[in-house]
């Protein structure tokens, strides 16, 4: 299943990703967020989103390993996962135009924007990488 994972610029680009060449996606505390990050599975595709002033999915990311315990959470309810970059999207896809767009009306994107692992369908992966390829 694809996922979206939101990271501020600022803090983890993904141009700061791609020269790492690895990740450890950790510091989720939102319960929901949480449990999409639980079920991410290796080789599940990330689309890796930039939030603050960006507001646009820039890159492609693939889990690694399955999501884990995080090691540093001492309750044992925290995950984290394994990613490594694929490829930077050859134009970046606004949240703007997700929202103009009536085939992402229940995408979590548009209807919880502060949710920072979502799941994607398939159907939506493949429009947001078609709007990614359309200039």
């Amino acid at each position: 299943m694809p996922f979206l994972f939101k990271e501020e610029p600022e803090n983890y680009s993904f141009d700061a990703f791609v020269k790492d060449g690895k990740a450890t996606w950790t510091g989720v505390k939102n319960p929901v967020a949480q449990r999409n990050l639980r079920s991410v599975r290796k080789g599940d595709l990330v689309f890796y989103y930039h939030t603050g002033k960006e507001k646009a999915i820039v890159g492609i990311a693939k889990a690694a390993a399955h999501a884990y315990p995080d090691p540093k959470d001492k309750t044992g309810r925290a995950y984290v996962v394994d990613l490594v970059p694929v490829k930077k999207l050859k134009r970046p896809v606004t949240l703007a135009a997700v929202k103009a767009d009536k085939r992402f009306a229940a995408f979590p994107l548009t209807r919880i924007p502060r949710l920072s692992v979502m799941p994607v369908s398939e159907a939506e992966w493949a429009s947001l990488m078609a709007m990614s390829e359309s200039a």
